[in-house]
């Protein structure tokens, strides 16, 4: 089973900064877990929200927002191809998810689309959306790109019966709750794992892919040396 850092060691940094991958670097991780969305002066940002409240205590929305500006109430924002050069140098997958909804449409999926299919030494990147409108897009700009259909907890029957993803991503409690999820013949990408029974009951299911905010634990847990 691999570990992806979930927005990073997120449980010792401040998320989807540079600091909190480097964290995941030095906690061993597989692969990082990002969320990206498209600025006003279409920027992929590494960012979770739909506005700056929580993490900067800023009320401006990021759709609206030149990445310039991000930058000046949030110094540590950073943007995916940064994310991408260290995943390169180090030689580490990524999964992003593209977050909806958006003003922006299907715009995000088309640029991170453009921008990935310029990675080719990365060894594996997947997208990730709770949309499925987002996943069709990108099957349709790529059919052979790795997808993941991230599911809610509940009315996912829709979704994992229609989508085109190869991968299923339930939450942990989810996947829990529907244990049949791991005979589907799909791997699985699970999140948000943080609690040494849930990291041990991904093992004992066939998880391919553990989302972790605190990765090193992980690997403790699951005796990873």
């Amino acid at each position: 089973m691999k570990i992806y850092a979930h927005r990073g060691s997120s449980i010792d940094f401040p998320e989807m900064t540079m600091r909190a991958y480097q964290g995941a670097l030095d906690d061993g991780a597989d692969g990082f877990e990002c969320d990206v969305r498209v600025t006003q002066d279409n920027q992929l940002v590494l960012w979770h929200d739909a506005d700056m409240k929580r993490v900067a205590s800023y009320s401006g929305r990021i759709a609206e927002m030149d990445f310039m500006e991000i930058k000046r109430h949030y110094p540590e924002a950073i943007l995916l191809d940064e994310l991408l050069e260290l995943a390169r140098d180090n030689k580490k997958e990524l999964a992003i998810e593209t977050k909806h909804p958006v003003p922006t449409g299907s715009r995000v999926e088309k640029k991170v689309m453009e921008l990935i299919a310029q990675e080719v030494q990365l060894s594996e990147i997947t997208i990730m959306s709770f949309s499925w409108l987002a996943l069709e897009n990108i099957r349709k700009i790529n059919p052979l790109q790795p997808t993941v259909a991230l599911l809610e907890d509940r009315f996912n029957a829709l979704m994992r019966r229609y989508t085109s993803a190869q991968y299923l991503g339930p939450s942990v409690e989810y996947l829990r709750l529907k244990p049949e999820l791991t005979h589907e013949h799909r791997k699985l990408f699970v999140w948000t794992v943080d609690d040494a029974d849930d990291m041990r009951f991904c093992s004992d299911n066939g998880v391919e892919v553990l989302i972790t905010n605190n990765p090193s634990f992980a690997r403790r847990v699951l005796g990873y040396h």
